[in-house]
Order: C-alpha cells, then structure tokens, then sequence
C-alpha cells in the first residue's frame, strides 16, 4: 500500500521515499508519493525520481496497481528503473499538475452552473469537459460562461472532509456523476467542499484552495452526444 500525501496536501512539490518494488510491467512501486494517480477523470502525474547520485529516471504517468491501493510509477521509454530499497528523491512537474488542480475545480463549478446529472468527465489541460444529462434544455453560452467566471472570481475556499459510507447511503443526492460512483471499500469516502454551501460532492482528486486561483475561464465546443447526452468543454485562457 502507498501512502498518498497528495491526498492530505495537493500543493506538495517533492518528498523522499523508499522503492519497495518493481511490478511485472516494470512500473516502480515507491512506499509514499506525492504523484496522483490516474482516477476519477484526472490524469496521473509526471515527474522525476532522483537518487542520491544524481541519476535521475523519467516518470510518464502514474497509476494504481490492480489492487487499487498500491501506487505505481510508470517510467518514460528507455528510462532505468532504481532497486528495490533505493532511497529516492521525488519531483513533481508542478506546473502541469497546478493547471490540473485548477481545471478540477473548475469542472466542478460547472455542475453547480448546470445543475444536471453528470454523465462522464475529463480533466485535461487546457481543456476539461463533462457530459450531462439534460433532454432536451438549451444551453445560454453567454450566460454559462458568465456564471462560471462569476464563481470562480468569488474566491470560495475549497475544503475536504469525509464522511462514512453509510452517510453517502443515506445522501445519495451527494453524487452527481451517473457513470462513476465514488470508491468504497475503507469505510469513508472524501468529501470536496467549494464555499460553505456552492458545491459538496465525492472527490478524490486534487483541487486549489480557493476558486480565484483558476484564473479566467472560456467555453470550449458544446456538442450533442446521443439523445439527451451534452458535451460542454471549458478552458484555462492563460
């Protein structure tokens, strides 16, 4: 099992740890990491691991092991892989990961401005989009774009908390994603929280701090997919 300190502290840049393992892929299996792991519509993160000597070795993505509770590190093309029990130094591509962290919520923001059950999703940067469940509604783009940019000018706090999973039984309106279900299995899922009341919904992922951090936001293309499927795309302007 990987410790994930991203979980408790999105903005962590590097950390060290141990490598306890190479799995059969070749992917490098460390004791703690501050890289996310591909999940919930959120790319895994890239970076570096750097040992005691300098030697360094390429991180593509990240991801998670079939048993859903190890973290793996998925070395670039050609890239050695360190022992098992080699002391490592992690860095994280900051910059990509920051813009991911802001997009996520901004995401986010768009299913409080359109208040419809979220059929799928991805972050991705500069572009994210999510699909909604809307029959047969219109969208106003001038007046989403609006909305959102309005919200993310307030400079809400984002908070997490959690909660158990007999709680989410009984708020199952908590979830607003038809085709992912939050994971279960610990006995608690996490909460994110945007304001005291704008948004509270299951999240793993990793968010900014306060919504003034996502900069100004633009629509992307809107497009239909399937009968009452709508695909609306939202980008970073910077």
């Amino acid at each position: 099992m990987t410790t994930p300190l991203f979980r408790d502290d999105a903005y962590l840049r590097s950390c060290e740890a141990e490598v306890t393992g190479i799995n059969s892929r070749g992917d490098i299996v460390l004791d703690r990491t501050v890289f996310y792991a591909t999940g919930g519509g959120q790319p895994g993160d890239s970076g570096v691991l750097e040992l005691d000597d300098g030697r360094k070795t390429e991180i593509a993505t990240t991801v998670y092991d079939d048993d859903r509770t190890t973290i793996v590190h998925v070395p670039a093309a050609d890239q050695p892989a360190p022992e098992a029990g080699t002391r490592v130094t992690i860095h994280l591509d900051w910059a990509r990961r920051y813009r991911l962290m802001r997009m996520h919520t901004a995401l986010h923001l768009l299913s409080v401005a359109l208040p419809f059950p979220v059929t799928g999703g991805q972050i991705g940067d500069p572009e994210g989009r999510l699909d909604f469940d809307m029959g047969d509604e219109t969208i106003d783009k001038d007046s989403l774009v609006e909305s959102l940019n309005q919200l993310a000018s307030g400079d809400h706090e984002i908070t997490t908390e959690w909660i158990t999973d007999a709680e989410l039984d009984a708020n199952p309106g908590l979830v607003k994603t038809m085709s992912v279900q939050p994971p279960r299995g610990s006995g608690r899922v996490r909460l994110v929280r945007i304001g005291g009341d704008i948004d509270l919904q299951p999240c793993g992922g990793t968010h900014v701090t306060r919504t003034s951090e996502i900069g100004a936001l633009a629509l992307g293309k809107i497009e239909k997919k399937g009968k009452q499927n709508r695909r609306v795309r939202i980008r970073l302007t910077d």
